[in-house]
């Protein structure tokens, strides 16, 4: 039976399985089934002259604050006891049967009643930025660091060559990840979780094929490899620069659902207006990483990667959902993504076995047609789809975005 039909379902006073200590919804029946006549004579103004003595537990309202007493106590403002609450399972509906039209107006009476210090009400408190990530005063420029090093590094191999061209090629390539790791710890795409082992290993697989898969693939299906592949330079350059916009359309993302929750007064319309905004950023990305990839491969000559665009928002939305405290998720979909690129040029090389053909059909059908970039695509593409409506799920609670989770 589901929680909703837990709730809804008729039971007997006093009986121990028709109550759930974990449901709020529960905690305000069991109040209100310990003192019916007091609740009932209230309501009415019958009974007896003297109001009837009530009791803390008939106090739906305080039998909550009892429950999260540490959440009331240290809440600045009714918008962290709204978040906490939500976090817990309450809903609007919820709300109403303690007796508040919703969960925001249940969190005001509730940090209402804390006692505080006169000194302490009168402090204001900044809203919008409460909560919000930390970042040094020069984040939008950290973000320029990734695409500066890989142009570096691309110029610098272009002018080399032999051993040089190696040595250039490690350092540029080491120079990219420092400067890509400046950034996430931090910018606004920095995680206070802890993230999950196999995602940075399946992320680096994931940038390891957009460098060279499309090539290897390629060279497998006819017949090779002949040798070490090139690496597409166009998708390193294109997905380094595209950084800067990752960064600044997750700082928008931010900042505008903090204004929203500051604004909303119940948990229906936080998520309307929030819902939006995600997909209004991830698409101002898309746009901006397309033109990047664009013009990447304009001056290196070649065409557009649209593997590495699908890899691009793939790792935009893991990084958002990781920075947000949901690392689970993107570490399977990164996972799933690495595993068919990497299981796609294992079925190519199998097939060449006596009998096993069939395993590399599928694959060179796919190359055939619409080329090696439709592996990736695939790929990346329907992780970043699942991840985009596990986004729109989560990170549209209130809970998300209150007490430092973002």
């Amino acid at each position: 039976m589901s929680k909703e039909q837990q709730i809804d379902a008729p039971r007997a006073p006093g009986s121990p399985g028709g109550w759930d200590v974990r449901s709020e919804e529960l905690v305000a029946d069991a109040a209100l089934v310990r003192e019916p006549a007091a609740w009932r004579s209230a309501a009415s103004g019958t009974g007896s002259g003297a109001k009837p003595a009530r009791r803390g537990g008939a106090d739906p309202v305080k039998t909550l604050m009892h429950r999260h007493k540490e959440l009331c106590e240290r809440a600045v403002d009714p918008l962290e006891i709204a978040a906490g609450l939500e976090a817990h399972g309450v809903t609007d509906r919820t709300a109403a049967r303690f007796r508040h039209r919703d969960v925001f107006a249940l969190a005001e009476e509730m940090y209402a009643r804390v006692p505080r210090d006169e000194e302490e009400r009168a402090v204001p408190v900044a809203l919008p930025s409460q909560g919000a990530p930390e970042v040094p005063a020069g984040w939008a420029l950290f973000a320029l660091l990734p695409g500066a090093a890989c142009g570096l590094a691309i110029a610098g191999l272009e002018l080399s060559e032999g051993r040089a061209r190696l040595a250039v090629w490690l350092g540029g390539a080491l120079a990219v990840a420092v400067a890509l790791r400046v950034v996430l710890r931090h910018g606004p795409l920095r995680s206070t979780h802890q993230v999950l082992p196999g995602t940075r290993a399946w992320a680096c697989l994931l940038v390891a094929y957009a460098l060279f898969g499309d090539g290897l693939l390629l060279d497998a299906v006819s017949g090779g490899p002949d040798g070490p592949p090139a690496p597409s330079t166009a998708a390193a350059l294109g997905l380094a620069l595209a950084v800067a916009p990752a960064v600044w359309c997750v700082r928008l993302f931010t900042v505008g659902a903090r204004r929203r929750l500051s604004l909303s007064r119940g948990l229906t319309e936080f998520t309307a207006s929030v819902r939006p905004l995600l997909l209004g950023v991830l698409a101002l990305y898309l746009c901006a990483l397309a033109a990047l990839l664009a013009g990447a491969a304009a001056v290196r000559g070649v065409p557009v990667s649209a593997g590495a665009g699908a890899l691009g928002a793939l790792l935009l939305l893991s990084r958002l959902l990781s920075s947000y405290g949901f690392t689970r998720a993107p570490s399977l979909m990164l996972g799933a993504a690495g595993a068919v690129e990497a299981g796609s040029v294992a079925c190519v090389f199998a097939g060449r076995l006596p009998g096993c053909a069939w395993l590399a059909a599928p694959v060179e059908g796919a190359v055939r047609a619409w080329g090696p970039g439709a592996v990736p695509v695939v790929a990346c593409g329907a992780a970043a789809a699942v991840l985009l409506l596990h986004s729109l799920r989560v990170l549209s609670r209130a809970s998300a975005h209150a007490g430092g989770t973002s």
